[in-house]
């Protein structure tokens, strides 16, 4: 799994007076766009949360960097006993940093509290069939579904497995406790993580003995880091700093900028009004202005193109301002205040995303009102119980590489992120996540898809590369699914 480098051993340098050094070249510092709103890894959908606490806890599958799915503490594919039921064998020998060994018991409890009502996660699009879990014995367990589900080991490599523990405890929010590569040391709020290597890790301790992880919103301000030998690594490195940096690296993401509308809001309730916000959107020169060749326009939808369900027919918006205005003009909708949520940092060239957009909707006669958010406070925008935003930015992933985590996230009423009420396409999706038929599965997702651009529920934007930039002793390659896998790095 992990990359390994030729760093000289600790060892050879004491016995030259080095040994500070080394201790000094295994450490890296990584600039991350926004902090984590916590360390649970099992209730928001928070992509600061996942970049610290991939690399201290794990999952029953795993993807390799290309996106292979492969088992991981599980020690095999699993296996299905019937169309409700899957049975996972674990690995053996496999220990959480507190010292107690990984049983089908805590991965029964995780799987518990992550469906768990009362807990109201943030992540249940990603689950969406799983009904519970059972242990059979100690190494062996059941994932059980409320209906057929084809993609169920794709859902297990996301669902993080927490020390039991841990999970009794007020602690899991701050004091992760995993199997993973690395374990917790500190979380100075405001300031950074540490992370150090877990000696005693199934798969070999890792090359990089310690991690610390900052916190910079400002991406100029993560490049001077980088330029200065502060940072190591830096997310979201803007294109045009690709010349500058010491090393940059990119990969086609799994991120697609879209703009949800609220459409029982009275500013976006009316159709012509939200394709007036699509049609006043020249979405090839803020591709080409903004991301210089490292984003696509989007079609149609907000699906990414390597997921399952993806309509690559489905045609992306025109650019055509005139018809836009005479829309805004036919609903009555002109000076009409669309108020557009959003935050700055944790998502490549977000702010400007949401600036360009607001500018284009000034000039068809809407009075767009920017509000950018600090991170938690933005996710409770976006997926909290109060009132649903006009319209809210979001770079929404896919790592299960299939269309029901972005149905069920965005177009589904019940939905964390959804804005409408849409009954009918709310039952396709339900169907469509239990349908086993692949061509009966691609044909509900397309009728889906479809009636999203038609009644316009959305305004999608790019689908986004992921561009870092590194260090000169850095040896790293990007992974599709854009996380920060530290054991998958080297110092040279």
């Amino acid at each position: 799994m992990s990359i390994r480098s030729g760093i000289v051993g600790a060892t050879t340098l004491a016995l030259v007076g080095l040994a500070p050094f080394a201790a000094l070249s295994q450490e890296i510092t990584v600039a991350i766009g926004s902090e984590p709103s916590t360390l649970d890894p099992h209730l928001r959908d928070d992509g600061g949360e996942r970049q610290v606490n991939d690399n201290i806890y794990e999952t029953l599958m795993a993807r390799t960097p290309e996106g292979e799915l492969v088992p991981s503490l599980a020690a095999a594919p699993p296996t299905q006993i019937d169309d409700l039921t899957w049975e996972f064998d674990l690995r053996e020998g496999v220990r959480f940093h507190d010292g107690e060994p990984l049983t089908a018991q805590a991965v029964v409890e995780s799987v518990e509290r992550v469906i768990d009502p009362a807990n109201n996660s943030e992540q249940m699009a990603y689950f969406g069939t799983i009904a519970g879990a059972e242990a059979v014995d100690e190494d062996t367990v059941r994932i059980l579904t409320s209906g057929p589900d084809p993609v169920l080991p794709s859902r297990m490599y996301w669902l993080k497995i927490a020390s039991p523990a841990l999970m009794g405890s007020e602690a899991i929010g701050s004091e992760p406790v995993g199997t993973g590569p690395y374990r917790f040391v500190s979380w100075s709020r405001g300031n950074d993580i540490v992370l150090e290597a877990n000696p005693d890790y199934w798969d070999g301790e890792p090359d990089v003995k310690r991690v610390t992880y900052r916190f910079v919103g400002e991406a100029g301000t993560r490049l001077s880091g980088l330029m200065a030998g502060e940072f190591d690594v830096v997310t979201n490195l803007l294109p045009e700093f690709t010349g500058t940096a010491p090393k940059s690296a990119s990969v086609p993401g799994l991120e697609t900028s879209v703009l949800i509308l609220g459409t029982d809001n009275e500013a976006t309730a009316d159709p012509r009004v939200r394709e007036a916000l699509n049609l006043a959107i020249d979405r090839e020169a803020m591709a080409q202005s903004l991301f210089q060749g490292y984003a696509e326009v989007a079609r149609g939808h907000h699906v990414n193109p390597r997921a399952f369900g993806h309509v690559a027919d489905l045609e992306p918006y025109a650019y055509d301002p005139e018809r836009a205005r005479a829309l805004v003009e036919e609903a009555d909708a002109v000076g009409r205040t669309v108020v557009l949520v959003g935050e700055s940092g944790r998502w490549l060239k977000s702010r400007e995303q949401i600036e360009a957009v607001a500018a284009y909707w000034a000039e068809i006669g809407l009075s767009p009102e920017i509000r950018v958010q600090e991170f938690s406070q933005y996710l409770d925008s976006l997926m909290g119980d109060g009132p649903r935003p006009d319209a809210i930015f979001v770079a929404n992933s896919n790592e299960l590489l299939d269309a029901d985590r972005e149905a069920s996230f965005i177009y589904h009423m019940d939905g964390a992120a959804a804005s409408n009420s849409d009954a009918e396409m709310a039952a396709w999706i339900d169907e469509a996540r239990v349908t086993t038929d692949v061509a009966a599965r691609e044909a509900l997702y397309e009728r889906i898809f479809r009636k999203g651009r038609d009644l316009h529920y959305t305004v999608p934007l790019f689908n986004l590369q992921d561009i870092y930039g590194l260090s000169e002793r850095i040896d790293w390659q990007p992974r599709i699914d854009a996380k920060l896998m530290i054991d998958e790095m080297s110092v040279e």
